[in-house]
């Protein structure tokens, strides 16, 4: 039987310290990850700068991102439904993600031709 696994299971009924990273799949080339935030922000001044592209779906709650694109920093809001693609070396950070409900993500990772 192929494996089944439920993106809604689980999840926390009040803020956490942390947040919780479940990896769904693992595969050469390929990482899909259950994010769960409540309330979790980056660190002040960090900046997430990965070697691998990532593309994100929210799923549930709503988050707030900062992007440093060439042009300068932009302030994404995503609510669910809301994607985003995050080219390799893409400067981001997370400003703020919502507690109740929690903040569900998908995040799909693969690596850059650069890596």
């Amino acid at each position: 039987m192929t494996a089944m696994y439920n993106l809604f299971r689980d999840l926390p009924t009040s803020p956490d310290t942390r947040e919780r990273i479940d990896c769904l799949l693992d595969r050469p080339g390929l990482r899909v990850e259950r994010i769960v935030s409540t309330g979790q922000a980056s660190p002040s001044g960090f900046w997430y700068d990965q070697i691998e592209h990532e593309w994100v779906v929210l799923l549930q709650g709503a988050a707030e991102l900062t992007v440093d694109l060439p042009d300068g920093p932009q302030i994404v809001s995503l609510r669910p439904g809301d994607s985003l693609e995050l080219p390799a070396r893409r400067r981001h950070r997370v400003e703020a993600t919502c507690a109740d409900p929690p903040t569900l993500w998908l995040a799909v990772f693969w690596p850059s031709d650069a890596a």
